[in-house]
């Protein structure tokens, strides 16, 4: 598991969220997650429903499932997983500005439900979802046990699981895991970047039987070239962009450094993105 230097304050991940919401929109749009490119000619908006519809389908998900989206963003992927799917699903997000977005933009929908909630403190039924899935959530999740053991004790007997990460290599070199991995987890507030085995081992422990983990490093890497790009160009477009990135009271203008590093990472091996299966026995 690799992990910062220095523990991450209490509060940092919903504050780096909420202080980073409209350059997060503005680069990202309204998934805040990786694009997966199959063909290499998806558009960055197809690329990411893409990735949705795969994370949903390795949950398993069917008309009529009860579904849990586990750190939700802004809502995207729970609003396409009820459209596609015609799934009930409940979302949750720590972040305000991320749950206001998303309650605006159906209001008054049940469908959709969105909860401004810590997973970790989620105080959802047992046994109450037939899938879950989180994409892009448990690397800021400081109790990664505690987070799948969750999992497991709100989906029903033969629940399905799918998890999206950001997976640092089993063997990274002493280099990259101090100019690359390390500063990654520190700037972009993620307690722990564990491994594939770190990753398994922890599902496996909380009681599920681990049935896959899809490699799509290659898939989804291009998600960084992009967001350089637009980065960069917001930074010589937007004045009120750049002068957020400019100044010092700023707490998170680093991450416009991170999107470099992950974007190396990627290119290095020294990170990997996969997408696991699992399934609570039944």
């Amino acid at each position: 598991m690799i992990t910062p230097h220095r523990p991450l304050a209490a509060g940092v991940v919903a504050d780096h969220y909420q202080e980073l919401d409209r350059l997060y929109r503005e680069v990202w749009g309204e998934h805040v997650h990786h694009g997966l490119w199959r063909t290499g000619r998806e558009s960055p908006l197809q690329a990411v429903e893409q990735l949705t519809a795969f994370v949903a389908e390795q949950a398993g998900v069917r008309p009529g499932d009860r579904v849990c989206d586990i750190g939700s963003g802004y809502g995207a992927s729970a609003r396409l997983v009820v459209k596609w799917f015609d799934a009930a699903v409940t979302a949750l997000t720590i972040v305000p500005a991320q749950q206001a977005f998303a309650e605006a933009t159906n209001p008054g929908a049940t469908n959709p439900r969105y909860l401004l909630r810590d997973w970790l403190e989620n105080d959802l039924p047992a046994g109450s979802f037939d899938a879950a899935y989180a994409i892009e959530s448990t690397e800021h999740m400081l109790d990664k046990a505690r987070a799948f053991s969750e999992a497991f004790r709100v989906l029903k007997p033969g629940g399905r699981f799918a998890i999206c990460a950001w997976i640092a290599a089993e063997r990274a070199k002493p280099w990259e895991k101090r100019n690359l991995l390390e500063p990654i987890c520190r700037e972009g507030r993620l307690p722990g970047m564990g491994t594939e085995t770190d990753y398994r081992e922890l599902l496996a422990a909380a009681g599920f039987e681990v049935e896959a983990a899809a490699d799509v490093s290659r898939e989804v890497r291009d998600t960084w070239a992009i967001c350089v790009r637009r980065a960069i160009g917001r930074f010589f477009t937007d004045p009120a962009g750049r002068a957020y990135l400019l100044s010092t009271a700023s707490r998170n203008s680093i991450f416009a450094v991170t999107l470099v590093r992950i974007w190396v990472a990627y290119r290095t091996g020294a990170m990997r993105y996969l997408v696991f299966r699992a399934r609570r026995p039944g």
